[in-house]
Formats: structure tokens, C-alpha cells, sequence
């Protein structure tokens, strides 16, 4: 693919969202600024789950992030009680195999080094915290809090749930607060229950545990429990909280916790905000966690930023004019996106349940619903939209 006149890109935020922008923008001809509020782009983040859909989109344009090698592919998933007893198994593995596309569990470094290195030469300007944007006759024009200025053809917000790129669009507030605390690590971690590909989640009452495989002897695991608001935004590195809160459950659930130092444990309460119809107006749009942030349920986050970048690229391929390719990913992503976040939301509530009855027949749902009902959002999550398709 490419362009029938070159268009330049502003991309404002160099997470995985605006990366992946970046690499897809390229690959279809874009000519891509990008620019990040960090002083300094270095390894972050925790585990993240880069799932068919998002493998599938990446192919689409013929790049291979060599995801496989550098993460570890999901080779079973399974819900169990918080001591270790199976409620159910996902294929996971086999919807994969359908889609010919797996899902992979990694370290976010990993994946940002796979991004930097598709992304070659591509100059990243980091110290750039953007205060505002104005449309010119000609495109955008973005402005830094240290009195640089961009511009460009159009602008691509993918600076996160803050966006101050979607702030100024829509001037919405603050995020919306799911109910819950997530605490996050990944660690080297040898136990017997980990095999390779493990890929566990483990529900109580009021709270969960998830360990994954991320290969290289390591594990990412998450906890969540549900606290107040004010609670959740003033923890502190307190890990004999978390060693209390999982106390009694299954053995590879504590061990993690035991063996992980608390510097290395970072509490994150869990955030999105309503949908949002309209994402951009004129040569400006948003991606990723800027336009839908949802809650972790679905562990789609990273995934449909990526889908949403192998989208736009293929829009701004398929128009002559750069606006219209903006509107026309907009329209596309609109009714999948706001799927995510809904489905995210609703499954949350399901998850995170603390009635020691509803939690029994949730639990008594999870053994005994057909698999094609229970599996069914997560293979519409799992299934790409691309450009031409439904």
C-alpha cells in the first residue's frame, strides 16, 4: 500500500498505542513525527497480552514483531477458586489456531523493544508535554509546555487516559473509577504449577490473582481488590496487604507474592471512562487509551491499540484525503471499540463480585455454561476488524 500524496503525522505519546501508530503509519507511506511527555523513553510497565486480533493486524501489513520469541504464547487459560480448583477452561489456544493468529503474554519492554525495532531510525522527541493544539488551513498545529511547536497533516492522540489531546477536544474530566485496586509485578518465578504457557486466574470474593507465563523464567501477576476510591488513589507499598489479602489461597497464588520484593509491586487503581461517540473533528483523532480506555477484563488494552493503528493506517492507504481517512477509522472503530469497554465494564461487576452468595452462583455459572455462550465475547474480541471487513 501507500499514499497517493504523502501525508505527515503527529503523533503525541510514544506508549504502545502511539508505537504501534507509528510502525503502521510508516509501513503505508505516512511520513510520522512523535513526540513523548517522558524525558527519556526507557523499558516500563509490567505484563500485557498481545492477542490474536492484534497479531492478525500486524500481518495485515506485513509486520512481524517476532512476538513469539520475545513473549510466550497462551497455551491454555483456565479460571480456577482462589485454592487452586478449575471452574473452567478457555480455548484460547484453539481460537488462535482458527484465527491463525495466537495470543501472546509478554513483558510491556518486551513489546516496546519489538515496536522501537520495527520502527528503525524513527526519531522519538521525548521531553515534549503537549499543552494544546490548533487547526490551520493547511492541518494542525501542536504546542509544547517548553515553547516547541509541531506541525502537520494530522494529529493522533494516543497519550493515554489523560489525553490532553482528547481534553481539549471534549474537555471531559476526570477518569471513572471501577471499583477495584490492581496490583502489579512481574518477577523470575519458578513453581512447579507453572508450565510453559501457564496462564491462570484465580477468583475469590471481592478479589482475584493472575499469573502468566512471559517466558525467560519470569511471571507477570496481577491482584485486585476492591477498596473506596480514596483508598485505592493513597496506597502505599504495603505488602503485607497483599500477602493478607491472598492469604489461604492456592500455593503458587502466595508464592508469587512472597518471593516478589514490594519495590517491585505497583498498585494501579482500575480506570476507564464512558464512551465516547466522537473521537476527533477535522485533522485530529485519538487511539488507544485516549479515545476508549476500559477496564482489564478482557485484557484487550493493548491489543485493540494496535488494531487501532493497523486501521487507521489502512484508511489513510485507502483515501486521498487525510480527513476522511480519519472519519472513516473513527466510523469503523466505533461499534467494536465501544464493545470493549462495555463488555470490560459489565464482566468487571461479574468478576469482582463480594456477596459470598452471588460469588457461589457465579462460580456454579462458570462450571456449567455452554462453552459457545461463555467464550462468545471473547471471540468477537479475539476475531480483527480490518479495513473491509465487518
Amino acid at each position: 500500500m501507500s499514499l497517493h500524496t504523502r501525508t505527515r503525522a503527529i503523533v503525541v505519546g510514544a506508549g504502545i498505542g502511539g508505537l504501534a501508530t507509528a510502525v503502521a503509519l510508516r509501513r503505508v507511506g505516512v511520513e510520522v513525527e512523535i513526540y513523548e511527555r517522558a524525558s527519556e523513553l526507557r523499558p516500563a510497565g509490567f505484563g500485557i497480552s498481545v492477542l490474536s486480533n492484534a497479531v492478525s493486524a500486524l500481518r495485515v501489513l506485513g509486520i512481524d514483531l517476532g512476538l513469539e520469541e520475545r513473549g510466550q504464547t497462551v497455551l491454555h487459560t483456565e479460571i480456577m477458586t482462589g485454592d487452586g480448583r478449575t471452574l473452567r477452561s478457555l480455548p484460547i489456544e484453539s481460537a488462535g489456531e482458527e484465527l491463525g493468529a495466537p495470543s501472546v503474554a509478554m513483558c510491556r519492554a518486551d513489546l516496546q523493544a519489538a515496536l522501537l525495532e520495527g520502527l528503525g531510525d524513527q526519531r522519538i522527541e521525548t521531553g515534549a508535554v503537549a499543552t494544546g493544539y490548533e487547526t490551520t488551513s493547511d492541518g494542525v498545529r501542536v504546542r509544547f509546555e517548553d515553547g516547541r511547536e509541531a506541525t502537520g497533516d494530522i494529529l493522533i492522540g494516543a497519550d493515554g487516559i489523560n489525553s490532553v489531546v482528547r481534553r481539549q477536544r471534549t474537555g471531559d474530566g476526570k477518569p471513572r473509577y471501577g471499583g477495584f485496586l490492581c496490583w502489579l509485578a512481574v518477577t523470575p518465578y519458578d513453581h512447579p504449577r507453572m508450565t510453559k504457557g501457564f496462564n491462570a486466574h484465580y477468583w475469590g470474593v471481592g478479589k482475584r490473582f493472575g499469573i502468566h507465563d512471559v517466558g525467560h523464567g519470569r511471571a507477570y501477576w496481577w491482584g485486585t481488590i476492591n477498596m473506596p476510591t480514596h483508598a485505592a488513589r493513597s496506597w502505599s507499598s504495603d505488602k503485607d496487604q497483599v500477602i493478607r489479602a491472598y492469604d489461604n489461597w492456592a500455593d503458587e497464588v502466595r508464592h508469587a507474592v512472597r518471593t516478589t520484593p514490594v519495590e517491585d509491586i505497583v498498585a494501579v487503581p482500575a480506570l476507564d471512562r464512558p464512551f465516547l461517540e466522537q473521537w476527533g473533528e477535522g485533522p485530529v483523532t485519538l487511539l488507544g487509551d485516549a479515545a476508549h480506555p476500559m477496564l482489564p477484563s478482557l485484557g484487550q488494552g493493548g491489543s485493540t491499540s494496535i488494531e487501532d493503528a493497523v486501521v487507521l493506517a489502512q484508511c489513510l492507504a485507502s483515501h486521498s484525503d487525510p480527513v476522511a481517512a480519519l472519519r472513516a477509522y473513527e466510523n469503523m472503530r466505533r461499534e467494536r471499540t465501544r464493545f470493549m469497554v462495555e463488555v470490560s465494564r459489565k464482566f468487571a461487576g461479574f468478576e469482582q463480585v463480594e456477596n459470598p452468595v452471588l460469588c457461589s452462583l457465579r462460580d456454579a455459572y462458570l462450571r456449567r455454561a455452554p462453552q459457545s455462550v461463555l467464550f462468545a465475547p471473547f471471540q468477537r474480541a479475539l476475531t480483527p476488524q480490518l479495513v473491509g471487513s465487518a
